[in-house]
């Protein structure tokens, strides 16, 4: 129960610095969403974002990549990174979706329950805890909470999960602690936070507005 204080009360602190973001009120379709966060993986948005772009420059609908050659998706995102390893994953999700549902939708998905949803999207390739989690909290409107590297790394040093956790168990941990209602804001300003000013190395302790309640700040300052 305190650790859920303290995590509330760290959400609504960041939400004070950072605002929400446009993300908090935003519903995405969940096939761009995993599409994009496939693309995401290992790579930053400077080179993911132009990747998408040329994706759905060439490709207009799900269906077309489905039905393309997968060295053809691969050159067209190959600025996304490892583009071989992602358009094969791309691929096969989208061929698994389709043999589900029917058709290429997750939206069989939102009246189901969330443990369900949550095995469905871990089973198709290139979909980890993050990528499920950001597909149910930011397309399917169900609550979870995405754990990247940044958020892992805050979170730590924060206290909020233990410092030998590991990333399956730091989602398991955080999505029990943070509340629904906080879940979107909290992922994205934590992002902010570790961008800005809780770097890996040489964090900012002193400008942070969380180092008051930060077990850490010592030993990092």
């Amino acid at each position: 129960m305190r650790e859920k204080a303290r995590i509330l009360k760290a959400a609504e602190i960041l939400e004070a610095e950072y605002g929400l973001s446009r993300w908090e009120h935003a519903k995405h379709d969940p096939i761009t969403t995993l599409v994009g966060t496939i693309l995401s993986q290992n790579t930053s948005d400077r080179n993911s974002t132009p990747a998408f772009n040329a994706l759905r420059k060439r490709y207009p609908s799900w269906e077309k990549v489905l039905a393309a050659p997968e060295e053809d998706i691969a050159e067209t995102i190959r600025r996304g990174g490892l583009p071989n390893i992602k358009a094969k994953r791309i691929k096969c999700a989208l061929k698994r979706i389709k043999e589900t549902a029917g058709k290429l939708s997750l939206d069989f998905l939102k009246n189901k329950p969330k443990e369900e949803v949550q095995t469905f999207l871990l089973s198709l390739p290139g979909v980890g805890w993050k990528t499920a989690s950001i597909i149910m909290l930011f397309s399917l409107g169900i609550p979870a909470f995405p754990v990247d590297t940044h958020i892992f790394r805050v979170s730590k040093r924060l206290g909020f999960i233990p410092n030998n956790a590991s990333l399956e168990e730091a989602h398991k941990i955080l999505d029990r602690s943070v509340p629904d209602g906080k879940k979107a804001s909290f992922h994205v300003n934590l992002i902010y936070l570790g961008r800005d000013v809780c770097h890996p190395k040489k964090p900012e302790c002193e400008r942070c507005v969380l180092n008051k309640m930060c077990p850490s700040r010592r030993k990092l300052a």
